[in-house]
């Protein structure tokens, strides 16, 4: 059974989100321009911050931008990063979650899986 398009746009820009969250230091990255908050952190903080510096941020900020997670605004002679990553992120989970439990014939259509399992 073919579950969904391979080809579709969703997918497409999913995969690639995911995949610019594939590497520990990025996410390292995307989650301290998170904590930021919405007016940013310059990469000179940023590098502090997460530990991450050089030409090895500057790989990881083309990347979550390229992603859309995170937008860089020069301001004066600074770059401030700014998390783009609010409705990106909730987008990716929805796009994982929209499709729970729909071959679980147990499960009403339309409704999530709410129970949890105790061990």
């Amino acid at each position: 059974m073919k579950i969904t398009d391979t080809d579709s746009p969703a997918l497409i820009q999913a995969a690639s989100a995911f995949s610019a969250l594939g590497s520990e230091q990025r996410l390292s990255v995307l989650k301290t321009v998170v904590r930021a908050g919405p007016q940013g952190i310059t990469i000179g903080n940023l590098g502090q911050r997460s530990g991450v510096t050089g030409s090895t941020l500057t790989h990881h900020m083309k990347i979550l931008t390229q992603a859309g997670l995170v937008e860089q605004v020069k301001d004066g002679r600074s770059i401030i990063c700014i998390a783009a990553a609010y409705d990106k992120v909730r987008a990716l989970s929805d796009f994982l979650l929209s499709e729970c439990c729909a071959d679980d014939d147990a499960i009403p259509p339309g409704t999530a899986k709410t129970q949890t399992h105790h061990g």
